[in-house]
């Protein structure tokens, strides 16, 4: 089997299966003051250590989530509740909130109802290039007409394209303005050096770490209200008793990363143009981190292209695959101003830690094979 979907998820490391075994064999829960409970406490300090490492953060930013998705979730709506609640202290509410079209559908989906549920903040869309990029100049200009606090949200990124977003330039824009600004760094953490931003989210599983963990940095005084409330863990940031044997194989995935080179990325899309002339690649004239291939075989359906690759041991995905598993058409190319046909043909190929030129083969043969049955049928 060849395995190219690392963005979906990648395969546990062997160090981070260590650290969650090892963890598992661990009594105490973390809040617990007896010798147990400081064991867990233990791992789970080393792991924020190494996660703060990775993000190039001070530990004590590190709040730990259940996974990528609540994190954009909390940096969300805790950024927007908190300068709320901050305003008796001087803290000046958020009124505007700047989403790129390109974000991750639990940002899109996060941004859309923290909007409906507080009344007199208003959601504006940073549209993007053809080239995936997204358009700075507009931002530049929304920020300077609205009135009001503004929270700007800008992937490090792109999940679909490997696209890496202008966020200096956006943190630029943002300090101008006395806005603030979050970053999804999922897809980015691992591959480049991590951006600084007032709220940063980060997944273990796209780095080879256990599912089901993430983190949350927020910037030290950045407004910030919790939304789950309880036992006051993670210094009150996120109650709920911590997923150690997860954190753990979060900290050692992330001790184990190591930036990787575009050998694999390259060496699979020079492969494609030989095999097929007009196979597009979608943001290929802009910087895109080095693990991630989206591409389009025209006249050939993306379902139809999976199912063949599956059939011969190769996965790939979709452009964007919802969670029913089904395909689904692309935000992100449709953003980028890609015809409905083009789109529908989308698949990505992403590379990661345990990736080998053989996969790289594997997945242009059977490649090869679909774009040779497609000739022949036609």
């Amino acid at each position: 089997m060849s395995y190219l979907d690392h963005n979906a998820t990648s395969p546990l490391r062997d160090g981070a299966r260590t650290a969650v075994e090892r963890a598992f064999a661990t009594l105490g829960n973390a809040s617990s003051i007896h010798a147990g409970g400081r064991a867990a406490r233990a791992l789970i300090e080393d792991a924020r250590a190494k996660v703060a490492m990775l993000a190039d953060v001070p530990p004590q930013d590190v709040v730990f989530t259940s996974g990528g998705t609540e994190a954009n979730a909390l940096a969300l709506w805790g950024a927007v509740a908190g300068a709320l609640e901050g305003r008796q202290k001087g803290e000046q509410r958020i009124t505007r909130l700047f989403v790129s079209a390109i974000e991750h559908s639990s940002v899109l989906a996060n941004a859309a109802a923290v909007t409906e549920r507080f009344a007199g903040l208003r959601l504006e869309t940073i549209p993007v290039r053809s080239n995936g990029v997204a358009d700075m100049e507009a931002l530049a200009e929304s920020l300077r007409e609205g009135k009001g606090r503004a929270l700007v949200v800008l992937m490090a990124a792109n999940n679909e394209t490997g696209v890496i977003q202008p966020v200096a330039q956006a943190a630029k824009l943002v300090e101008d303005a006395g806005a603030l600004l979050m970053v999804d760094g999922v897809q980015a953490a691992g591959k480049m050096a991590m951006p600084k931003a007032d709220y940063l989210t980060l997944s273990a599983h796209k780095i080879g770490g256990p599912q089901g963990v993430g983190a949350l940095v927020i910037k030290s005084g950045a407004p910030y209200a919790p939304l789950i409330l309880g036992g006051g863990q993670e210094r009150g940031a996120r109650a709920g008793t911590e997923n150690t044997p997860g954190i753990a194989g979060f900290g050692a995935a992330a001790e184990s990363c190591q930036p990787g080179t575009a050998v694999l990325r390259d060496r699979f899309e020079a492969g494609l143009q030989q095999i097929a002339h007009e196979v597009i690649i979608f943001g290929a004239k802009s910087d895109r981190v080095t693990n991630t291939s989206n591409f389009s075989l025209p006249g050939i359906g993306a379902e139809t292209a999976l199912m063949a690759l599956d059939l011969d041991g190769v996965m790939l995905s979709s452009g964007a695959a919802c969670s029913s598993g089904k395909v689904k058409r692309s935000h992100v190319l449709a953003a980028m101003g890609v015809d409905d046909a083009a789109a529908g043909a989308a698949l990505r190929a992403s590379f990661g830690w345990n990736s080998t030129a053989a996969d790289v083969e594997a997945a242009l043969d059977s490649i090869s094979k679909l774009v040779a049955r497609k000739r022949v049928a036609a």
